[in-house]
């Protein structure tokens, strides 16, 4: 979910040649990057049993880990012969290339893991660096702030090659009890990524944006949480029928059709410009459904403003 961030730099582990484990319970790990993320990652690997390697770019952090048992290296190159899976958690994929390209050889014979979160592409030319080099590659996304790393509730994405993810699900799974490899295409865990991101940020614009026009007419946001709780608990039975009409291309509309719901989008816009609020957003939501309508989907449901979305230039 974009958690993490930057690097850091230290003392030394064991570090000639990589100490291979038989037991998965006991691989050892390096992780290069110990910003926030860096660190919950980091932390749930020790918690798990696992021989853990820490290298930051900068120096000051990983104190906790290594009083708990972590080994700080003293160099990018000695964190990565240390362990069996290297684990790559910094700002952005220049960051992470940046680290990676000049321990190519270094990280021969192991397994690269970049939970880096960038767009899809660039996890697609990280993936055609890796196998230039014939490093197994993992592209990955933290779904979960850190205070949920290493939960059973934890998800996290990974693409790329299923080998090595087979190899090292115990050991993935021991960061988030529910993740789940998406596909060889490494740019997938990043479309996975996006997909849910684009929903939750523009549910939380929609969240936040009814609470600011409830509270135009004295309503406190406190009121209407109760109501939009159980409200939600529709739209999440929404979700299944949803993508299978998505996928479908089928919309059908006899429970409500989108010319009737565009209207009702129509009277929430006009009550809050009268309310002096922004509108930006409702306006695009709005100009979404008429295209669709305009399209000639009116009397389909409201998923038929996918095709509003996808064709914005009609």
């Amino acid at each position: 979910m974009g958690w993490c961030a930057r690097i850091n730099d230290g003392g030394m582990p064991n570090a000639t040649n990589s100490p291979y484990s038989t037991d998965p319970k006991t691989t050892p790990v390096t992780v290069l990057g110990l910003g926030a993320m860096g660190q919950a990652l980091a932390g749930a690997l020790l918690k798990s049993g696992h021989p853990t390697t820490i290298w930051n770019r900068s120096a000051g952090k990983g104190d906790d880990l290594v009083a708990r048992g972590a080994t700080r290296a003293a160099s990018a190159a000695a964190a990565v012969r240390a362990g069996e899976v290297v684990l790559v958690c910094v700002v952005d994929y220049d960051a992470s290339q940046a680290i990676l390209e000049p321990l190519a050889a270094d990280l021969s014979g192991r397994v690269l893991v970049n939970v880096t979160s960038d767009s899809p592409e660039r996890a697609r030319a990280a993936a055609e660096w890796a196998a230039a080099h014939e490093i197994a590659y993992l592209d990955g996304a933290v779904m979960i702030p850190t205070v949920m790393v290493g939960t059973p509730e934890a998800l996290l994405f990974y693409s790329g090659d299923e080998a090595a993810y087979r190899k090292h699900e115990e050991l993935l799974k021991s960061l988030g009890g529910q993740s789940a490899y998406v596909g060889a295409d490494h740019g997938l865990a990043a479309v996975y990524d996006l997909s849910m991101l684009d929903f939750f940020w523009t549910s939380m614009a929609g969240l936040v944006h009814g609470y600011a026009l409830a509270a135009k007419d004295g309503v406190p946001a406190s009121s209407i949480a109760p109501f939009l709780q159980s409200h939600f608990s529709l739209l999440a039975m929404l979700i299944g029928e949803t993508a299978k009409d998505v996928d479908r291309g089928v919309y059908p509309g006899e429970e409500g059709n989108l010319a009737m719901e565009l209207e009702g989008v129509e009277h929430i816009l006009h009550a809050a410009e009268r309310r002096g609020l922004d509108v930006s957003v409702l306006r695009g939501v709005r100009d979404v459904a008429k295209r669709a309508v305009d399209l000639g989907h009116g009397a389909d449901s409201w998923t038929a403003t996918v095709e509003g979305i996808r064709k914005p230039g009609a």
